[in-house]
């Protein structure tokens, strides 16, 4: 598992990371696109996000019952982390924060794990304004969570995600596992390589 994280960067630079022009969902452009779930609907890039998500959890001290974030970009990365971490025998339970409540059946907002009081760590793939990762964040404490730490893959150092993500989350910690410009560095290295 040490190397999951280096496994991690490099799939994502090689599967996710793609120049060119692009229009963002925040309605910016950049010249960069990053696309997390081509890696992390990989089957070995689940593996390697989901033990780099575990270790990183293990080496905060975030004491969690569960994980979970915004559906889509969440979804990937809190089904390989709860999978990881069972196959490890200290299993962390997974749950999916809707975009709106369901207007059928229990109306639920929250799916899967739902014990009221339990901690949480809200994970979501990419941050560029932190919208979708603050909307987790609310609705994880609104059904009556404790939200002990905030975690993505990949901050994008723009639009002020990372200052209105700590907002939302204070007084839990918001760390980003790699930097936009930590993956566009590797994907440049593994170019230069070919």
């Amino acid at each position: 598992m040490g190397n999951a994280r280096e496994k991690l960067l490099s799939m994502l630079a090689e599967k996710s990371f793609r120049l060119g022009n692009f229009k963002l969902s925040s309605g910016g452009t950049s010249d960069y696109y990053i696309d997390c779930r081509l890696t992390t609907l990989d089957a070995a890039g689940a593996v390697a996000t989901g033990e780099a998500v575990l270790q990183e959890i293990r080496e905060r001290g975030w004491e969690a019952d569960a994980i979970g974030g915004l559906t889509m970009g969440a979804d990937p990365i809190v089904v390989a982390t709860s999978v990881i971490s069972a196959q490890q025998g200290t299993p962390i339970d997974g749950f999916l924060v809707r975009k709106a409540e369901k207007t059928h059946g229990t109306g639920q907002r929250i799916e899967g794990f739902r014990d009221k009081g339990a901690r949480v760590v809200i994970v979501d793939d990419v941050c560029t304004t932190g919208a979708s990762t603050v909307q987790a964040i609310e609705a994880a404490r609104e059904y009556g969570f404790t939200v002990t730490g905030v975690l993505c893959l990949v901050e994008r150092q723009e639009a002020g995600g990372r200052i209105n993500v700590e907002q939302a989350a204070e007084p839990a910690p918001f760390i980003a596992l790699f930097t936009a410009n930590d993956v566009r560095a590797e994907h440049v290295k593994i170019l230069e390589a070919k």
